[in-house]
């Protein structure tokens, strides 16, 4: 009886937590595809579904989460100790904001879908890359002005909000040679 208990314990607490760390290496696409297998079938599948390249969705997910699952944005203070609430509302790997990510479930019909499952977090980001490609003719492959017009929103873009603002096109170069760096670490090890 007490091995079974402690069976139970086990298989309780293992059903309860969920793995919301961070691969160990962010810098070799292969290596994170090894760690987290079903990181990479969830990126498959997006890229099946709706046309955005694994090392696009890499590359976006790392300037966004650094693959953090429960990942959120950090508490604003007022007099630097008073804390008035997060940043923002962006939670999990993709960082969708609630009201984005209402509209994607709507649209979707994915009413159970979870910013915090690396499923729904691609599939997510799928959903509005294609959303972005259509509106903006901004190609899927495009990994710079994708990111501008997912960090901006679609109105944003369309109205140049980025232009403004140096440091986001820094990021935004980033997550394009991040995603040149992942294409071709895929395309080396097979996978692509």
């Amino acid at each position: 009886m007490k091995k079974y208990a402690k069976l139970a314990v086990l298989l309780l607490a293992a059903s309860c937590g969920s793995n919301h760390s961070a691969p160990r290496n962010l810098d070799n696409a292969c290596e994170l595809a090894r760690e987290r297998p079903q990181y990479f079938s969830a990126m498959k599948r997006t890229e099946r579904r709706w046309g955005v390249p694994v090392h696009v969705q890499m590359a976006t997910i790392h300037q966004e989460s650094r693959f953090v699952g429960n990942a959120r944005t950090p508490f604003r203070f007022a007099l630097g100790v008073i804390p008035m609430g997060r940043q923002s509302s962006a939670y999990g790997y993709s960082q969708a904001l609630d009201n984005t990510w209402d509209e994607y479930r709507k649209e979707s019909r994915k009413y159970g879908a979870k910013r915090d499952r690396i499923d729904d977090a691609t599939d997510f980001m799928g959903w509005y890359m294609d959303g972005t490609s259509t509106r903006l003719g901004i190609a899927k492959t495009d990994a710079r002005n994708q990111y501008l017009a997912y960090h901006e929103g679609r109105t944003g873009y369309a109205r140049g909000s980025h232009n403004g603002k140096g440091w986001l096109l820094a990021v935004a170069d980033r997550v394009e040679a991040r995603s040149q760096l992942y294409r071709d670490q895929l395309t080396a090890c097979g996978r692509n």
